[in-house]
């Protein structure tokens, strides 16, 4: 339903306030609007009156004198006025706001000098194995080097992981497009290239999958959403116009939640494959599944909050989310323009310090990118790292608390309602279980930490609000997907339920600008008081989940995910139902994952101590078995 009056009133109802006595400023257009007549997609607007705006104080939290609203009228009807001038442009997603975020504290300084990277060195001389499918798994660099020395082509790569692809979509339903023509023409390129002696790097000829909000000309760009299956952006992103240059082979488009949220697209569910009966989680769905799954060398994903870090978690992947402003988003859906990045999923973390060299550094159009240099050299010595860990989140986890144990108290239960309650019981004893039982990975990789020589220095997080600056969050993506709650085009996505988009965008349309401008006000101290965290040490190591994914998603700091290991056969029990809202449901055989996380635009010290303990865990190497 469009957002029209009687949709408005509803929702005011729904939340027990009457006409005249509950709606704030945001709200004033729904409320003096009549429905759409036949034909027309904008709501009549009525003058705005004192009874509305009595209303509109009431849920805003302020008090309003009768002689004040009336002297307000004037100003509110023409500022009302002025939403449909600029609703009349058809704004797409692709333009941008005015200000534009930039995540460094005042006085930070950055590093812009480009060096050549230097990655590590694969000694091997090993030939192709006869199937060549053996080198589904392999990291990007062992992949590079059979490339580079001949032994395999980039065409015989392209065409078995578009091999794969094929016959694991049907289980895992994580490619939305194959670009099967441009991916042999590309490869093709590739082998001829090699063959005059033009070698690129270590990203060529290797094919690679994009989470499918980046555009790429010629095929559909669907953002996972129903109603834009077909939509078509005539251009490439910056990051797929660069990792063509780097020499590297697209070859599908893979899924993403709609819009950016969760595993679920418009053609189903993507799944986790050590546990196909599991959401892959999101929303970079396809990227981590596909990954996970041998089918791609590697994949671009993006986080807005948790994208990366989730399903990379869920699919015992590794995952880089670099610091906000350092990869350009140009021709990637815009969601969040303050908090969107771009990012490399892969098997291991040099592969992501290998992807990023090729992405990174100003496109002269995406306005948030900083001229930092990423300076990745793998013989660095990582021992010389001052490294932190945040000694709360890995202390024992405390029971969830009975929300609902007054309430059922209070007076006696239906039948229905014991039966309910039991079932919350349950519940929440069980997803207690699982986070005492993951917390033993926790504890071990610390323990692994200090027996590697590392001296872990206990820090903790600025205290805080940092829920209470989400809505800045849902407030962009409302404006960013303004057309669709207006339209009523919104029913057309597949989640509905009052935590999917259609309805957070309706929420966030009664978010007011002046509380938008005091979130980011205090987002300032965010920046700031994390950054001063980041002078005293280099890295911090901190569980996968928690407080700290929205702390470092507000303040721009990268984070690289590994997998730390596999449950054991002892692990409790996921849910019979995976709801998708519960990214660590566990169970037996499926991965955990831990986090490192440094200073705006260091990402090279976190991806230095992640590589380090990748070495000596060897957790990167483990895969499903999916035809087991």
């Amino acid at each position: 339903m469009p957002l029209d009056r009687r949709a408005f009133l509803s929702i005011a109802s729904s939340l027990g306030i009457g006409v005249t006595s509950g709606l704030f400023p945001g709200a004033l257009y729904a409320l003096a609007a009549e429905p759409a007549a036949a034909g027309e997609t904008e709501p009549k607007l009525r003058p705005v009156t004192p009874e509305m705006l009595e209303a509109a104080a009431a849920l805003a939290g302020v008090t309003i004198a009768p002689e004040q609203r009336q002297l307000m009228l004037e100003g509110l009807n023409s500022q009302r006025d002025s939403y449909g001038e600029i609703r009349a442009l058809h704004l797409p997603n692709s333009v941008a706001p005015a200000l534009v975020f930039h995540p460094l504290p005042p006085g930070a300084s950055l590093h812009t000098d480009r060096q050549p990277a230097r990655f590590s060195r694969v000694t091997g001389e090993a030939a192709a194995p006869a199937k060549l499918e053996e080198l589904a798994f392999l990291p990007v660099l062992e992949l590079a080097d059979l490339v580079r020395r001949k032994k395999v082509t980039s065409v015989a790569l392209t065409e078995m992981y578009l091999d794969r692809l094929r016959r694991y979509d049907p289980l895992l339903r994580f490619v939305v497009t194959l670009c099967e023509e441009r991916a042999l023409n590309q490869a093709r390129e590739a082998d001829a290239d090699l063959a005059k002696g033009h070698y690129r790097g270590p990203l060529h000829g290797l094919p690679w999958g994009a989470k499918d909000l980046l555009a790429v000309k010629g095929y559909p760009t669907t953002w996972g959403a129903g109603g834009f299956e077909h939509q078509q952006i005539d251009e490439d992103a910056t990051v797929v116009q660069r990792l063509d240059a780097a020499g590297a082979v697209l070859i599908a488009k893979l899924t993403l939640g709609a819009l950016a949220m969760g595993d679920v697209w418009f053609g189903g569910r993507t799944r986790n494959p050590w546990n196909p009966k599991q959401g892959s989680s999101g929303s970079s769905a396809g990227p981590a599944s596909a990954t996970a799954a041998g089918c791609v060398a590697f994949s671009i994903g993006s986080e807005t909050l948790g994208s990366i870090s989730s399903p990379s978690t869920r699919c015992g992947v590794t995952g880089l989310r670099p610091t906000f402003g350092f990869v350009p988003r140009t021709g990637a859906m815009a969601l969040s323009w303050s908090m969107d990045k771009l990012g490399p999923i892969c098997r291991g973390v040099e592969d992501c310090a290998v992807v990023l060299s090729a992405i990174y550094g100003p496109d002269q159009k995406d306005q948030s990118v900083q001229p930092a240099a990423f300076v990745w050299n793998a013989e660095q010595d990582w021992r010389s790292l001052r490294v932190g860990y945040l000694e709360s989140a890995f202390a024992e986890p405390k029971a969830t608390p009975d929300e609902q144990g007054g309430k059922e108290a209070s007076a006696p239960l239906t039948e229905q309602e014991q039966k309910a309650a039991a079932r919350r019981t349950a519940e929440r004893s069980a997803a207690d279980a699982r986070r005492r039982y993951d917390h033993t990975y926790d504890v071990a990789a610390l323990a692994k930490l200090r027996s590697m020589g590392v001296h872990l220095v206990p820090v903790e997080l600025p205290k805080l609000p940092y829920e209470a600056m989400l809505p800045l969050l849902t407030a962009e993506a409302a404006a960013a997907f303004d057309d669709l709650t207006m339209t009523g085009r919104d029913k057309l996505l597949t989640a509905q339920g009052p935590y999917d988009w259609p309805n957070s965008f309706r929420v966030a349309r009664f978010y007011p600008a002046v509380e938008y401008i005091q979130a980011n006000r205090a987002r300032t101290l965010v920046i700031a008081q994390l950054s001063r965290l980041f002078e005293t040490v280099d890295v911090i190591v901190a569980p996968s989940g928690g407080e700290q994914l929205l702390a470092t998603n507000l303040s721009g700091h990268p984070a690289v995910i590994v997998p730390n290991g596999l449950r054991g056969d002892d692990a409790p029990q996921g849910p019979r139902v995976d709801t998708g809202e519960d990214d660590s449901i566990g169970g037996p055989g499926t991965p955990v994952s831990l986090t490192f996380l440094a200073g705006h635009y260091q990402d090279a010290r976190a991806l230095l101590l992640a590589r380090a303990y990748q070495q000596a865990t060897g957790f990167e190497k483990k895969h499903p078995h999916l035809d087991v």
